[in-house]
């Protein structure tokens, strides 16, 4: 969208709700170097600009100041407000702030990470020891042993970042492994008021757990015995086992608010990390109105890696977030261990299921009274849903509740059964949520079964209602099954594509262990997450692309260390093209939604296998102004890409570059929209550099999508020297389909450079659109 069509609808949007005149937070970007000498700090000359256009009794309060990957500051402004800053001259965008959610053992065995390798990525990284992952989430319990910092050398040298004292974090919170803890939560509050310090602490202490889990996942270190409530016995250790560690508390009760995302992005980057994990995601935007996407610009410009989750909106397409270029967009599959708890029928029926339950247990064979929470009267609606106050504990004590899946949490459904004297509880998936299934921590005896199962059950308990013999069922909780196959899987919940800001770039990019993961856990948090919930646990295990996210995190952390001279697109590149889209049976992963085979929109290039993303033989490399041609053929104005990219920008160049799919991604995505033309074509330049062996010879291999004519040029690259750059260009073919008006079809293939040691692949998706 042009910049003035995108002005003139900001304008028509704040003026629509001026008259309402309630206040939000906006983000304000302002020209680089414009502070007049008159003012002695950047704040004080923000706080001037606010007071020129407020109201006088609006008092002109600046929460965030940005000045690292951001130039600007955010504030709490009326529509009014927002309306009249924009007209100074010396504003380039107010930017309505966005909430973000967050994508809420033996995953390093499963990755090929084990302490024994003498000669794989961790030993060549020293375990990451120099780098510093910078998490930004909810917090993090320094107490807990994953962060502890037993044969650590003194912190690097290069860190400039501070421990954040409070009363309930108190000076010896951060040691050699916890290196920086920091929150910010003038964002929060000044959409919701003062926070309520009985139920969060403010500070960077963790009161929710997810910030807590992801930052172990990420750089954990080795803690033996781990589990959770005696299940995933074991050693517990993240990615980057010494990579040290800085918590910037973003999240909070009502939500993670972009100002203080933005915030803790600008602080990350200049405190010195080199690699940001981010769990958390919200609407898919333009580029230059989305929070992350320019703190993860900036990230990058200053040689940060981002890894972010795609989001937990799948199996459904175009429900991928967080889908910049710049960032790595992380799924989430299975690893081959998980917790089976089946449902035994009194038909003799026994329905697979899983579950993380340990209390006190169901009476060694015997069978309940089962029955279906939507037949127990009330509206129906809120009692299949086992909403709070929905059961009559006259229809359900004693009983086991068949509960749907969908609107208050998994493990919440469980302690409306318990409140209303239910003895167990079966959480039945919704058509949407398919087959996929996730083990939670439950209050009561419970466990979860798959759409159809659910359906299976149902009709038991209708068919026997109807004669002489009650329907009955019990779960046999079985433990941890571990050699489970297929692995890896594509988790059900996790976010699919097509890409919807720039269908040319591929997302996600990969997918990594993001089901039923163990890690550490704070206390005064039940596993279960439910507030009735006093069980004290060290480590929990949780499901989400939250999970797969820091996994990728401590990855890329490894990867940097081994290669320092690798740029954060080389780091992604490298585990792009060494990903692997086969699972342990040898056959293409399976959608765990559907059980049918997966595609790239719902793993991208495929699952990480980070001992061959060491050693990649080729990378395809991108530099900010790669970035930002890929922008200006966007149709971004050059008022948005100032925006973005805080850079004074020329597109007259840019189409030197060719479309939006010519940037050096590793993935190709063709878009064609067949406007009753019959024969389509398109190009790709893509350019490769040499990090494997001096003297190499890569040929090419083609697996062109159906219906598809692919050639490339030159079929052979011959290398003399490691960092040597070339060329070459993929040619697509293609004629048009027979589609409804507004439908699309997609066809995949693959293009694969080998030197007959490394394997460098690429996939190609070639999508037809019929429009409307």
């Amino acid at each position: 969208m042009g910049f003035f069509l995108f002005f003139f609808l900001s304008l028509l949007s704040l003026a629509s709700s001026a008259s309402r005149d309630h206040h939000k937070t906006f983000i304000v970007r302002v020209q680089n170097n414009a502070k007049p000498s008159i003012f002695t700090t950047h704040k004080h000359w923000y706080e001037s600009s606010l007071a020129s256009v407020l109201s006088p009794s609006t008092p002109a309060q600046v929460l965030h100041v940005y000045d690292t990957v951001f130039h600007g500051f955010s504030a709490k402004l009326s529509p009014t407000d927002a309306l009249n800053l924009q007209t100074l001259p010396h504003i380039l965008a107010v930017i309505p702030e966005q909430v973000r959610r967050l994508h809420t053992t033996r995953s390093p065995h499963f990755l090929g990470l084990q302490t024994t390798d003498s000669a794989g990525l961790l030993k060549e990284s020293d375990f990451g020891s120099d780098l510093v992952i910078g998490v930004l989430d909810t917090g993090v319990w320094p107490e807990r042993q994953s962060f502890n910092d037993r044969d650590l050398g003194p912190v690097p040298s290069k860190w400039k970042g501070q421990c954040v004292t409070t009363k309930d974090f108190g000076p010896g919170s951060c040691n050699k492994k916890l290196i920086g803890a920091r929150f910010f939560c003038s964002g929060y509050e000044a959409s919701n008021g003062k926070m309520n310090e009985t139920s969060e602490f403010r500070s960077p202490r963790d009161t929710d757990g997810h910030g807590t889990h992801t930052a172990s996942i990420a750089a954990g270190r080795y803690v033996f015995p781990a589990s959770t409530l005696g299940y995933a016995k074991g050693v517990a250790a993240g990615m980057a086992p010494k990579a040290r560690l800085a918590a910037y508390k973003v999240c909070w009760t009502a939500g993670c608010f972009d100002s203080d995302i933005l915030a803790a992005f600008d602080a990350a980057v200049a405190d010195g990390v080199d690699v940001i994990s981010l769990s958390v995601g919200g609407v898919v935007v333009p580029y230059h109105l989305d929070a992350i996407a320019i703190g993860a610009f900036s990230a990058a410009d200053q040689g940060v890696f981002l890894s972010a989750s795609a989001g937990n909106g799948g199996p459904g397409g175009l429900t991928v977030t967080n889908v910049a270029p710049w960032v790595a967009t992380i799924g989430a599959g299975t690893i081959d261990r998980d917790f089976p708890a089946d449902v035994k029928l009194g038909n003799g029926k026994v329905v697979p299921g899983v579950s993380v339950y340990n209390g006190l247990g169901l009476s060694p064979g015997r069978m309940y009274p089962l029955v279906y929470g939507g037949t127990g009267g009330g509206d129906g609606y809120s009692s299949s849903l086992c909403l709070e106050g929905s059961l009559d504990p006259k229809f359900v004590k004693g009983k086991m509740v068949v509960c749907d899946r969908g609107i208050n949490s998994r493990a919440a459904k469980g302690e409306v059964v318990k409140k209303a004297g239910g003895i167990g509880m079966i959480l039945a998936n919704g058509v949407f949520d398919g087959e996929g299934l996730v083990a939670d921590c439950h209050v009561l005896p419970a466990t979860a079964v798959g759409a159809s199962n659910g359906a299976e059950i149902r009709g038991y308990i209708d068919s026997a209602s109807k004669s002489k013999s009650p329907a009955t069922a019990t779960i046999l909780f079985k433990g941890t099954r571990l050699g489970v196959r297929p692995a890896p899987v594509v988790a059900s919940f996790s976010a699919r594509g097509p890409n919807p800001e720039t269908p040319e770039i591929l997302k996600p990019d990969v997918i990594a262990p993001g089901l039923n993961i163990l890690a550490a856990w704070p206390d005064k948090v039940g596993p279960s997450g439910v507030s009735s919930d006093s069980r004290n646990i060290e480590f929990n295990i949780l499901s989400g692309t939250s999970m797969a996210c820091p996994h990728v995190s401590g990855l890329a952390a490894l990867l940097k260390v081994a290669h320092p001279e690798w740029s954060p697109a080389a780091i992604k590149s490298a585990l792009m093209t060494t990903a692997y889209t086969v699972d342990n049976r040898g056959e293409t992963m399976l959608d765990e939604s559907n059980g049918n085979s997966s595609t790239v929109l719902d793993f991208g290039s495929g699952h990480v296998h980070p001992t061959k993303a060491m050693d990649p033989g080729l990378v395809y490399d991108i530099t900010t102004m790669d970035y930002i041609d890929f922008l200006c053929n966007s149709n971004y104005t050059i008022n948005n890409i100032r925006v973005l990219t805080r850079k004074n920008v020329d597109c007259s160049g840019a189409k030197r570059a060719g479309h939006v799919g010519n940037l050096n991604y590793p993935s190709l995505s063709a878009v064609f929209q067949q406007y009753g033309r019959r024969n389509m074509s398109t190009h790709f330049i893509r350019r490769v550099t040499n990090v494997g062996d001096p003297n190499s010879i890569y040929k090419v291999t083609i697996q062109p999508p159906s219906g598809t004519v692919v050639t490339v040029k030159p079929e052979q690259l011959v290398f003399r020297r490691v960092g040597q750059k070339l060329n070459f260009l993929v040619r697509v073919q293609t004629m048009a389909v027979k589609l409804s008006p507004g439908g699309a079809s997609m066809k995949t293939g693959s293009i694969v450079w080998s030197d007959g040691k490394h394997e460098v692949t690429s996939p190609l998706t070639v999508t037809m659109q019929q429009p409307i």
